[in-house]
């Protein structure tokens, strides 16, 4: 087998573990005898310890945005002239992970999360592995934490985010804007139209935790409003069993999707998506060629997500939904104006401006196909 060892980090549904399954998924499909190995760095050194880091980042990013989103600017985003060092994260899990890499052999490490990334790059520059190791990275920002001397392959998802990499010193030979890496079966354009309905639909979704304003952003939407909706849940039980009982005529609440198929269908049955700005899924909608309005962002990456799709006009801005008697009048004025037909110009542009059309396909030819089965 040829070994690919993913490392995200954390155990919560996020955008990290998407978008290594994705691209293990890829790899698997080009060839058989390539074993994915997806590794959390924390729950396979810390063990059930790992949940309290979740717990943490989850209170902090609920109760004390504003707090997170400062420690992030100042702790990842600072210019500073020398690389980021965390002594206690290196004694922590530095020999675990070179242990990690003994065990398993992988002819390939693929990093869709920073802090594995930063480690591995330290155990390059001093010998300690000579494996290739290739930065996946699932937001359109560059921070400091990210490994960038020793890393052999950068895989953005912006053309600007290869600009940020190459100031910081990187080759540019080294940087491929493929987008952030999504599921084969995210298909760009549905293999039938929709049939032909009367009214609009959208998506409502508030990311894999179901994070969000919920309450308040549902009540703005009337039984008798113009436009049905399903609402992504995502883990939250709690909300999907409210809405459940509620039996709200425009609303059709969703468990968590784990099928990438069953997730790309949903998008094809779709009009626009409510959104927040996680990478992974603004990939998917510029994938999908579905509109996204952002009503809302977790502090730190979304709020940069947002700042670069908003400024290249691949989103639109609908944090000022809470001043609107109704969320369908203010879309509708959107989905019926010149302002789409831009927005979708835009994204047919960003597709144009990516350098490699399969990031796992790029993968394989540069590290995985010479390489012998063992």
């Amino acid at each position: 087998m040829k070994t690919v060892l993913f490392l995200p980090l954390l155990q919560l549904p996020s955008g990290h573990h998407r978008a290594a399954e994705a691209l293990a998924e890829g790899l698997r499909s080009i060839d058989r005898a390539v074993a994915c190995e997806k590794i959390e760095l924390l729950s396979s050194r810390l063990g059930a310890k790992e949940q309290w880091v979740s717990r943490l980042y989850l209170r902090c990013i609920r109760h004390v945005p504003r707090a997170y989103s400062v420690l992030y600017h100042r702790s990842v985003l600072r210019p500073s002239p020398k690389p980021p060092a965390f002594p206690p994260y290196e004694w922590l899990f530095a020999d675990h992970l070179k242990q990690l890499i003994r065990r398993l052999k992988p002819a390939l490490i693929v990093c869709t999360h920073a802090f594995p990334s930063y480690l591995l790059d330290l155990l390059k520059q001093r010998g300690d592995i000579d494996v290739p190791v290739v930065n996946v990275y699932t937001d359109y920002v560059v921070h400091n934490l990210w490994g960038k001397t020793a890393i052999d392959v950068h895989f953005v998802g912006h053309p600007a985010m290869k600009a940020a990499l190459e100031e910081k010193g990187v080759a540019g030979e080294r940087i491929a804007v493929t987008g952030i890496p999504v599921h084969p079966a995210f298909v760009a354009h549905p293999s039938a139209p929709p049939a032909a309905r009367s009214r609009p639909v959208g998506l409502i979704s508030g990311g894999s935790l179901g994070l969000g304003d919920w309450e308040r952003l549902l009540s703005k939407i009337a039984p008798d409003d113009p436009i049905d909706y399903y609402v992504l849940c995502g883990t939250n039980r709690q909300l999907y069993e409210r809405l459940k009982r509620k039996n709200h005529p425009r609303l059709l609440p969703l468990r968590y999707i784990s099928s990438p198929a069953a997730m790309s269908h949903l998008y094809d049955e779709v009009d626009f998506v409510l959104t927040k700005p996680g990478g992974v899924t603004l990939s998917e909608c510029l994938r999908k060629r579905k509109p996204a309005f952002i009503y809302a962002m977790l502090p730190g990456q979304e709020e940069m997500n947002f700042r670069l799709l908003r400024a290249d006009g691949l989103v639109f801005d609908f944090r000022h939904w809470r001043s609107l008697p109704s969320l369908s009048e203010s879309i509708f004025s959107i989905l019926r104006s010149p302002e789409l037909a831009r927005c979708l110009a835009k994204m047919d542009e960003y597709h144009r401006a990516l350098s490699l059309a399969d990031p796992a396909l790029a993968l394989y030819e540069q590290f995985l196909a010479a390489v012998p089965v063992r």
